[in-house]
């Protein structure tokens, strides 16, 4: 289980005596340094999580608020018909976030991630706003297209930021805590569109201030995140000498011999390494899971106000009526247990089944509940799973390149199985999702049974071989003494 941040007591004098003590006696390896770990622990958490919190609360934001606009008179004012046109345009997003999510993995580092990240938060804050004077469904297509191909290299690239950070069984908490910013996006978006959606001021009425006003909010976290993200822990401004060179070195110690010899920051594109994520099970595995749980994951951001709108609430009560789920979510999330994928699915599953069989809306209502809690807090422990069992940086940044986008393909799925045609109560929908996350659980039980064989398989020695057919430096994960997280 991660560490979990603490906020500095009394007993961490005595705390750090023991470690002095036990590093004397010969009890702690002496290339581990847990107090240097726990202070760059903290100042990490400090300096780099707000800013990827944001970056993913509003990147949520710009991606669903589309949702809100629909109920604020967006298909209305630009001609779009009942059919699958509104559809569409959520589809469209999809296309090239797909599409640059490995290649952006592989900028990342080439462009400085403290400059390359908050480059494109600012330019797709710049479209979301720019949506707004859109007067056409062509438009509107354009700039979702713009929108998928700026937002498409985010998480892959907050994942491998991460990775350049912290140890490997940290990861998942700090995983967590980033991505739970995906369900309080929904939050605030019904909050923030109940309020815009009133707006008629300038000839644009109601939707397009939901765009401008959030987008705008964009685009200055953008231009703020330049100023304090660092690149690299070399790059880290706010850490001394010493606990610069430890940050690198503790990520070798970490990589239990499957990293290079050259340190993070180091480290060149390798084709050989690229070939390795192709070639790896766990690769395919992790994106089935993810894949299957993005159908209810991104309908539900995308259609949750239509579904309560479904119920016989009307516009702005159905966005306020959004706010709770997605806060349920919110807390849920900050639980950080790989079981609970497994768990997650199951209270979805519920969910979703409380939305097909009750005729009740304070039933219905209730299972959104379910839903949110269960599909939310299962893709940050995904993003933990990939990030821990894939080594080094390069084999990381291509395997999590490919995860993300062989589960984003999901989309095709997820926003087109709620037609207009279906309201109020969208059989369609919930049955698909319900589907999708009884797969889910279905295949997260074979990932696990296939990594706890493979580190049995190492703990016999059945692996060792691997040592002679070259350079050890060179077998990533496949390192005999690299054991996969469960």
């Amino acid at each position: 289980m991660d560490e979990k941040l603490t906020l500095p007591n009394s007993g961490e004098a005595l705390e750090d005596q023991e470690i002095h003590t036990e590093k004397a006696l010969g009890t702690l390896p002496p290339e581990e340094n847990p107090h240097l770990d726990k202070v760059l622990n903290r100042k990490f958490d400090l300096h780099i999580l707000p800013w990827l919190f944001g970056i993913w609360l509003f990147s949520f934001i710009d991606r669903s608020n589309i949702g809100n606009a629909k109920l604020a008179g967006l298909p209305e004012d630009l001609g779009i018909d009942t059919g699958t046109s509104f559809n569409v345009a959520l589809l469209v997003f999809y296309i090239p976030y797909i599409l640059v999510d490995v290649p952006s993995n592989l900028l990342l580092k080439k462009f400085r991630a403290g400059v390359y990240l908050p480059t494109l938060i600012t330019a797709w804050g710049i479209v979301c706003t720019c949506t707004g004077f859109t007067k056409s469904f062509a438009g509107l297509v354009v700039c979702r297209l713009l929108l998928g191909l700026f937002e498409g290299g985010i998480l892959g690239g907050v994942i491998i930021y991460l990775a350049m950070f912290y140890r490997r069984h940290e990861l998942l908490y700090r995983s967590g805590l980033f991505y739970c910013a995906a369900p309080l996006s929904g939050a605030f978006g019904g909050l923030l569109a109940s309020a815009l959606g009133r707006i008629e001021c300038g000839g644009y009425v109601k939707w397009p201030w939901i765009f401008f006003v959030e987008g705008s909010g964009t685009v200055v976290f953008g231009i703020i995140c330049y100023f304090f993200m660092p690149d690299t822990p070399a790059a880290a401004r706010f850490l001394n000498d010493t606990e610069r060179d430890w940050a690198l070195k503790r990520m070798q110690i970490d990589a239990s011999g499957s990293m290079p010899t050259t340190h993070v920051d180091e480290e060149k594109l390798d084709w050989y390494w690229a070939k390795m994520a192709l070639r790896t099970p766990q690769v395919y595995l992790c994106a089935g899971i993810w894949f299957f749980l993005l159908v209810p994951l991104y309908s539900f951001s995308l259609f949750l106000p239509s579904i309560i709108a479904g119920m016989g609430y009307k516009s702005t009560i159905a966005q306020l009526f959004t706010v709770p789920p997605n806060m349920a979510g919110f807390v849920v999330g900050r639980v950080y247990c790989r079981g609970f994928i497994a768990a997650g699915t199951l209270v979805g599953i519920a969910g979703y089944i409380m939305l097909l069989v009750s005729d009740k809306n304070s039933v219905k209502y209730a299972g959104t509940f379910l839903i949110a809690m269960g599909v939310f807090q299962a893709s940050p422990m995904l993003m933990g799973w990939v990030a821990n069992n894939l080594a080094p940086h390069y084999v990381r940044a291509v395997g999590v390149g490919i995860v993300i986008s062989i589960a984003n393909c999901s989309a095709f799925i997820g926003t087109f199985i709620y037609l207009q045609r279906d309201a109020p109560k969208y059989a369609l929908g919930h049955s698909i999702s319900l589907g999708a996350l009884v797969i889910t659980l279905f295949l997260t039980g074979i990932q696990v049974a296939y990594l706890g064989w493979e580190n049995r398989k190492r703990d016999r020695g059945d692996r060792d071989a691997r040592l002679v057919e070259g350079d050890a430096h060179r077998l990533g994960h496949r390192h005999p003494s690299f054991r996969y997280t469960l």
